[in-house]
């Protein structure tokens, strides 16, 4: 994917904000009032002291004291306000994001997906989306606030003199948008860095974890928590230097703010001096631009604070903005399960979809690392149709292809001799059951964990699920039987009961054609023979395609195809 500028990323993350902008313009306006009700405090601080020279400024100590605790009342209220509203745009976008970056996940898995790196994909759900949190609560508003305040206080201390207006403008410029900008590209890749580095330590941790049982069995603890070491010192001098730049950045601003003040002051006594002011504009100008530099210098951090959230940013967007291997179809046509067929399909994983691959030409097959070359195989209605072959050889692969996951190159899928790509998705996830070769737990009740192939499903019927996959009696031999729960990725069970409860699902999804992929190679021969019988009696009414590199496993089958490197034999 094509590189994004920052500005065009801030752009398009600010697009999101549309749904929410007349809470976003309450925001602005609450902001607005609230800084300049503390701006005003010591304004009329200064007009107590020329009131008490005896100076007439048209308003009364009684008046001043009255409006002195309404400013500082008003400024609690509309701080509030704004930090509610504030908080509340953030947090419902932030809802809406995690809303799209899963549905594209949902679009990009499988194909996008294997291989990818897990702990990276925890890190952008979780900490990426998190730090987004910071442009919706603490930089768009504060932007519009600090134009509009600081644009109001301009005019103001420019009725003095319209000198003393574009000094007020000059500092506001300079410290709310010239510094943020030096400061900005002072920091460069930083932030870039830190949310890389954060996401290989979170992908480390989650594989560390994951592995922690042959780490302990072989010793290997120690390098692997050298290693971790490594990673977190890296990381920790990657922020610290980010910290620094913020701290060299806060006083820079600190040290601007002061030149600003002795700017004002020597311009006020010039005019002062000459004639062109009375005391009133002496004295005045210099307290409020001395008071309203709040709503900048809250700009003046945005040069180090934007840099992480513009990576995750980028990086949510990039998830977004990826395209699939395969778009789910719902303009297609519905239709009933009679047969399945793979017709003349070649395949490989290198992303080319052109059908550029000419049949028989091994040559150009081999060039392509092709998985599958020119393979054939028929699904008959109540036939249990089976493929073996080593490990490596493209079964698996094949199941995907029925399954749409990914496209394929040359040939075709075809089911009731209609090509999947006219099929639409829902339609066609229907009519299949997929069993793949790792089955996937969720810490949740077994029950729950097999209801997930069909949500509405009877207790009686995820029984009868369970006894046909010959796991029934082991569940009820938990302590809680059916809502016994299971621990975080099944870690509770062992390979072969986990595979039974997947299988399980793929009973009571109760499709016409049911897939599986090494459904027994984790069981012994007593639970495989079982599972195969009833393998056998349910495709009466059912189509199933049943890979295996074990030759034992096909002998229920009807039709065996032996494949060899990505062939048909």
């Amino acid at each position: 994917m094509k590189k994004q500028s920052k500005i065009g990323i801030l752009f398009r993350m600010l697009k999101l904000v549309k749904p929410l902008t007349g809470f976003m313009l309450m925001a602005i306006i609450f902001g607005t009032l609230g800084f300049l009700a503390a701006e005003f405090i010591p304004i009329l601080g200064g007009y107590a002291i020329l009131e008490g020279l005896g100076m007439d400024t048209g308003l009364t100590w009684k008046m001043i004291v009255i409006l002195l605790l309404a400013l500082a009342i008003l400024r609690a209220i509309f701080r509030f306000a704004e930090q509610r509203t504030n908080h509340y745009i953030a947090f419902t976008l932030l809802a809406i994001i995690r809303d799209k970056v899963f549905g594209a996940l949902r679009k990009l898995c499988p194909a996008k997906l294997e291989g990818r790196d897990k702990g990276d994909l925890i890190a952008l759900i979780t900490s990426d989306v998190e730090l987004l949190e910071v442009f919706y609560a603490h930089t768009i508003s504060p932007i519009c606030i600090a134009v509009v305040a600081e644009t109001i206080m301009c005019l103001f201390i420019g009725s003095f003199h319209p000198l003393l207006g574009l000094v007020a403008l000059g500092a506001f410029l300079l410290v709310g948008v010239v510094l943020p900008v030096i400061i900005s590209k002072r920091s460069g890749d930083t932030g870039e860095e830190i949310r890389k580095q954060s996401a290989e330590l979170s992908a480390h941790m989650l594989e560390s974890i994951r592995g922690i049982d042959d780490t302990l069995q072989y010793s290997f603890g120690k390098k692997r928590l050298g290693e971790i070491s490594e990673k977190t010192e890296d990381l920790s001098k990657r922020q610290s230097a980010l910290s620094n730049l913020t701290g060299t950045n806060l006083a820079i601003a600190n040290v601007l703010i002061l030149l600003s003040d002795i700017v004002m002051l020597a311009v006020c006594m010039f005019l002062y001096q000459s004639g062109q002011i009375e005391f009133d504009g002496f004295l005045i100008p210099m307290i409020a631009l001395m008071s309203s530099f709040g709503p900048v210098t809250a700009l003046s951090a945005l040069g180090t604070t934007l840099q992480n959230t513009v990576v995750s940013g980028a990086r949510v967007l990039a998830i977004m903005d990826e395209i699939p291997e395969t778009e789910d179809i719902t303009d297609g046509v519905n239709v009933t399960f009679t047969r399945a067929t793979a017709e003349n399909v070649t395949f490989n994983y290198g992303g080319e979809n052109e059908k550029s691959v000419e049949k028989n030409d091994k040559s150009v097959a081999a060039e392509r690392n092709n998985i599958l070359t020119d393979v054939s195989v028929a699904v008959e209605r109540n036939k249990i149709v089976g493929i073996v072959g080593k490990s490596g050889c493209g079964k698996s692969t094949l199941l995907k292809l029925f399954m749409r996951f990914w496209k394929v190159k040359d040939g075709s899928i075809k089911i009731s001799d209609t090509d999947i790509e006219n099929i639409n998705t829902d339609s066609l996830r229907d009519m299949e059951s997929y069993m793949t070769q790792e089955t996937h737990l969720f810490k949740d009740t077994v029950a729950n964990n097999i209801r997930i192939a069909k949500l509405d499903a009877t207790d009686e019927e995820v029984v009868e699920a369970c006894k046909k996959a010959s796991i029934h009696e082991f569940i009820m031999s938990l302590p809680k039987g059916y809502e016994t729960e299971v621990g975080e990725l099944g870690s509770t069970l062992s390979g072969g009961e986990r595979q039974r409860i997947g299988l399980a699902r793929a009973f009571l999804h109760d499709a016409p054609f049911m897939l599986l992929d090494e459904p027994t190679s984790n069981l012994d021969s007593l639970n495989e023979a079982v599972i195969l019988k009833s393998l056998k009696a349910e495709s009466k009414d059912k189509s199933v395609l049943l890979v295996s590199h074990r030759q034992s496993t096909l002998r229920v089958a009807d039709d065996i195809y032996e494949m060899e490197v990505g062939r048909i034999s």
